[in-house]
């Protein structure tokens, strides 16, 4: 009987502690999907011209869509990224004069290592895009290449140094104008972990296993007590 017994203890134990953690996953789940549900209501939202927003923060204003009009300065900076089915590229960060006279960033979207040559002169614009203030860059991040001049993440405030613009980005969404053959990256969700689900299924699979192995150790407890 007490061998019977330290089995069910330790089965039913590991059974509970596998399941907890499974329907904690769920809530993380549901969690998860509200926040991502609240970013992508907010991405859609109508736009706002920029310039009536009167004092901006990544709090509050983070993935706003504003309309901004203005003139790219010619300088740019370029992000090492990638697409699927692409290959390698990069993300066009460049320096923008709204019509108001203010400096900001504005993320022009993706080219191939083909578009890297390409002269890119000023140009206006009529930007749909969001603001963004991405948090790629931590502390194993490299700093840009100074023989290349490629940036391995958006740091916008470093960016905004380097420009000499205020640390605010927009998306760029769809504009009106020249894009001079760059290809908008619009700000979306789908960078978004989620494994929530998956993490549930493993748990809850786990417990089941369990649930099988112990069933079989009282079963084999059975067999050498008869």
């Amino acid at each position: 009987m007490k061998r019977y017994l330290s089995a069910l203890i330790l089965g039913a134990g590991g059974i509970a502690i596998l399941l907890s953690l499974g329907f904690w996953q769920v809530r993380r789940l549901a969690w998860k999907e509200a926040v991502i549900a609240a970013i992508e209501a907010k991405i859609g939202a109508d736009p706002v011209p920029l310039s009536t927003i009167p004092e901006l923060n990544a709090a509050d204003d983070l993935y706003r869509p504003v309309t901004v009009s203005g003139r790219t300065t010619g300088e740019e900076l370029l992000v090492l990224s990638g697409r699927k089915g692409e290959g390698a590229g990069y993300e066009v960060i460049a320096g923008f004069q709204t019509e108001d006279g203010r400096r900001i960033l504005l993320d022009r979207g993706f080219i191939g290592e083909a578009g890297r040559g390409m002269p890119r002169g000023p140009v206006a614009l009529t930007v749909t895009g969001n603001l963004h203030w991405p948090d790629e860059a931590d502390a194993f991040t490299p700093p840009p290449d100074p023989k290349s001049g490629l940036w391995f993440a958006r740091d916008v405030s470093r960016m905004a140094e380097r420009l000499k613009t205020d640390p605010v980005l927009v998306v760029l969404r769809d504009a009106q104008g020249d894009l001079q053959g760059i290809d908008p990256t619009p700000v979306d969700t789908a960078s978004i972990p989620n494994d929530h689900r998956q993490y549930a299924i493993t748990w809850f699979s786990l417990a089941a296993v369990w649930a099988g192995m112990t069933g079989f150790l009282l079963w084999r407890i059975r067999q050498r007590t008869n």
